[in-house]
C-alpha cells in the first residue's frame, strides 16, 4: 500500500518548511495519501466514457477477474453527450476524492458553447496536473518505425485548455493561454524525476517560444532553470513544429518530452501513429493525492461504438499501469505478458491491427495467455 501523511507537528512542520523545492514538489509515489485498501483489496472508481468506453472498460474487468486481480470497480456511466450530467459528475468526483485512483475512458466533448469538457474538469478539480502516455513498439504490430520508446508528460491543468474564452466583439473572439511559473516548475520537476527514477537520459522542452515569447518563453526557461537541478540528466529544447516532423522522421531520437497542454494533445497522437494506432498507447493522470489511468491517445472512437471490435489494449494497459501505482507489480506484469503475447501471436486481432476479430475474441485470448 502507498505510504500515507500523518499529520505533522509543529517541529515537522518547520522542518519540513526548510526542505528544497524540489523535495516540496516530488511525485505522487513519495507524498500522496494512499489509495483505499480494505483486506487486501483495492477500491478504484471506473468511469468507462463514451464511444468505445463501456466495451473496453467490459474487458479490463473480465481480465483483472481471470488473473484475480484485488480491485474492486465503483463504477460511475458518465457521458459528455448527455445534456445533464452534473449530478453524476460531482458523485464520480466524490468517488474519486474517497479512492484516490481512478480508470477512466474518454468523456466526448461537444463543441458548442456552453459547455465544458468533462475530461480537463475532472483533472483542474483534483489538480491531477501531470498526464504521461508512453509511445513504445508493441510485440507484433506493425509500425511505421522501430526502436520507437518514448514518453510525453503533459501539463494537465493550464495552457489553451484553460477555458478562458470571451466575444470581445461580435466577430472577435479573445482565448487566454495561461502560463505559469509555478505550475510549470512542477511539470518539469515531474519530468526530470520521471527520467531519473526510469533510467532515462534526456528531457525534450517542447515549446513554441520564438512566436509566443512571454507565454511559451516562461515555459522554456523555467524548464531551463529546473533542468540545471539535474546534472545526471541531459536536456535540449525543441520548438512545436520542428518536434513534429522530427517525431515523424526519427523518432528514436526522444526520450522524455515534457510540453505545455495542447502540444501535448497533439504529440501524443503523431506518437500513436507512429506505433499503430490509439489502442495500443497506455496513459496515467498524477497529482499530489490522486491518479486517474485512461488511454494515452485520448480517442472517443464513437464511430465504432456497439460493434465489439475495439482494441481494449489501451485501457488494459492504463490498468497495467494502475496495478504498479497501487504496488501490485506481479499482477501488472502478469497481464502485461499476456497482451504482449497475444499481440505477438498475430492472431485474434481486432481491426484496427490488421485483423477481423472482435473484443470479445481478443479479450479471451488475453486470459488464455494469463
Amino acid at each position: 500500500m502507498l505510504r500515507s501523511l500523518a499529520r505533522p507537528s509543529a517541529a515537522t512542520a518547520q522542518a519540513a518548511s526548510r526542505l528544497s523545492a524540489r523535495a516540496m514538489m516530488s511525485t505522487i509515489v513519495e507524498d500522496a495519501v494512499g489509495p483505499k485498501c480494505y483486506g487486501g483489496t483495492y477500491t478504484v472508481t471506473l468511469i468507462p466514457g463514451d464511444g468505445i468506453g463501456q466495451e473496453t472498460a467490459a474487458s479490463v474487468k473480465a481480465v483483472f477477474a481471470a488473473a484475480k486481480v484485488p480491485v474492486e470497480f465503483e463504477q460511475f456511466d458518465l457521458s459528455g453527450f448527455a445534456q445533464e450530467n452534473d449530478g453524476l459528475m460531482r458523485e464520480a468526483l466524490s468517488s474519486l476524492r474517497r479512492n484516490r485512483v481512478g480508470l477512466k475512458g474518454i468523456l466526448y466533448t461537444p463543441i458548442r458553447q456552453g459547455h465544458g469538457s468533462f475530461n480537463v474538469a475532472m483533472r483542474k478539480e483534483l489538480d491531477i496536473y501531470a498526464s504521461v502516455a508512453h509511445c513504445k513498439n508493441m510485440p507484433g504490430v506493425e509500425a511505421r518505425h522501430k526502436d520507437v520508446d518514448f514518453v510525453i508528460i503533459r501539463e494537465n491543468t493550464e495552457g489553451e485548455y484553460s477555458g478562458l474564452e470571451h466575444q470581445s466583439v461580435p466577430g472577435v473572439v479573445e482565448s487566454l493561454k495561461i502560463i505559469t511559473r509555478p505550475k510549470t516548475e512542477r511539470i518539469a520537476r515531474y519530468a526530470f524525476d520521471y527520467a531519473l527514477r526510469n533510467g532515462r537520459k534526456r528531457v525534450t522542452i517542447v515549446h513554441k517560444a520564438n512566436i509566443m515569447k512571454l507565454a511559451d518563453g516562461l515555459f522554456l526557461n523555467t524548464c531551463r532553470a529546473v533542468a540545471k537541478e539535474y546534472p545526471s540528466i541531459q536536456y535540449n529544447d525543441m520548438i512545436v513544429d520542428n518536434t513534429a516532423m522530427q517525431l515523424v522522421s526519427r523518432p528514436q531520437q526522444f526520450d522524455v518530452m515534457v510540453m505545455p497542454n495542447l502540444y501535448g494533445s497533439i504529440v501524443s497522437n503523431i506518437g500513436a501513429g507512429l506505433i499503430g494506432g490509439p489502442g495500443i498507447v497506455p496513459g496515467a493522470n498524477y497529482g499530489r493525492e490522486f491518479a486517474i489511468f485512461e488511454p494515452g491517445s485520448r480517442h472517443v472512437a464513437k464511430d465504432i461504438q456497439g460493434r465489439n471490435t475495439a482494441n481494449p489494449s489501451s485501457l488494459i494497459l492504463s490498468a497495467v499501469m494502475m496495478l504498479r501505482h497501487l504496488q501490485l507489480p506481479a499482477h501488472a506484469d502478469q497481464i502485461e505478458a499476456a497482451v504482449h503475447k497475444t499481440l505477438s501471436a498475430g492472431a485474434p486481432r481486432t481491426p484496427d491491427l490488421g485483423g477481423t476479430q472482435s473484443t470479445t475474441e481478443f479479450t479471451k485470448a488475453i486470459i488464455a495467455n494469463l
